[in-house]
C-alpha cells in the first residue's frame, strides 16, 4: 500500500527547463563576483563543485559539507568570503529567476488533494541547493506552505540523484519501506532509479528528460494533470492509528 508520494521539483512540479534555469542561475550568481573572478571561470568551477556533490558517496559528509570543502579550494577564495555573498544572493536576486515562469497549472490542487487523501508528500528534489532556495522555488508555484513530510536539501542529505543511496536516505528519514513509496518525476534516470530499491515509479512526461542508458520501465507514465486518476486508483493509504 502506497503511503508516501515523493515528488521531483524541477521540470515535474515546477514548470522550468532545467538547462535554461541553471544557465540563468549561474549568470546571476557569477555577476556577484565579477570584481574577483571572470564569470566563465566562476561558472565552470561552481559546476565542478556541484558535480563533486553528485559524485560523493561518503555518508559522513552532507552535500553542503562536500560543496564547501571543494569550492573554496577550487576557486581560491575562502568560505568566510564566499558564503555571505551566496546567502545574500539567495535572499535578494534569486527570487527574480522565477519571474517569467509559465503557469504552474493544477500543481497545488494535485498536492492538496493528495494530502487530503492521506498521503504524505516529500519534495524529492536533487539536493544541490540550500533549503531556503528550494522553498523559494516552491513559492513560485504557490506550494511553499504545504505540510510536507520532507524537503530534501544540501544541508540534510548526504547523496544526490541518481545515486540509489539518495533514495535509501529518504526512506530512512521517512522511516518507511520502499514498497510504501512512489517516486514521481520527469527524469528517466534520476527519478526512475528509485525502482531499483522497490519503490513504485511514475514518469511525468510534460518535460521529459531521457535517461541515456537507463532501461528502467516506470510503473506509470502520464502527464502531471493525469496523476490524480492514478492516485485515485491506488486508493487512500491506511488511516494512522
Amino acid at each position: 500500500m502506497i503511503k508516501h508520494l515523493l515528488f521531483d521539483l524541477d521540470g515535474t512540479l515546477l514548470p522550468i527547463d532545467l538547462d535554461f534555469f541553471f544557465r540563468d542561475y549561474l549568470s546571476a550568481l557569477s555577476a556577484r563576483f565579477t570584481a574577483t573572478i571572470a564569470p566563465p571561470v566562476f561558472q565552470e568551477k561552481l559546476l565542478a563543485s556541484t558535480m563533486a556533490m553528485v559524485r560523493n558517496n561518503d555518508p559522513a559528509l552532507t552535500n553542503e559539507e562536500v560543496f564547501w570543502q571543494d569550492f573554496p579550494a577550487r576557486i581560491g577564495l575562502s568560505r568566510a568570503f564566499l558564503e555571505p555573498i551566496f546567502r545574500d544572493f539567495y535572499t535578494h536576486e534569486y527570487r527574480a529567476l522565477g519571474d517569467h515562469l509559465p503557469p504552474a497549472g493544477p500543481v497545488r490542487t494535485i498536492l492538496t488533494s493528495a494530502l487530503a487523501q492521506g498521503f504524505s508528500i516529500t519534495i524529492a528534489t536533487n539536493p544541490v541547493f540550500p533549503g531556503h532556495a528550494i522553498m523559494e522555488r516552491l513559492s513560485w508555484i504557490n506550494c511553499h506552505d504545504l505540510p510536507y513530510r520532507l524537503v530534501t536539501s544540501m544541508e540534510k542529505m548526504h547523496f544526490c540523484k541518481p545515486n540509489p543511496n539518495y533514495y535509501r536516505e529518504v526512506l530512512a528519514l521517512l522511516e518507511a519501506q520502499a514498497v510504501e513509496c512512489m517516486m514521481i518525476g520527469n527524469d528517466e534516470e534520476e527519478d526512475m532509479v528509485a525502482a531499483c530499491l522497490g519503490m513504485k515509479t511514475c514518469l511525468v512526461t510534460d518535460r521529459l528528460i531521457r535517461g541515456g542508458k537507463t532501461t528502467i520501465k516506470p510503473d506509470y507514465t502520464c502527464r502531471l494533470a493525469e496523476l490524480p486518476r492514478i492516485l485515485a486508483a491506488l486508493g487512500p493509504p491506511p488511516a494512522k492509528k
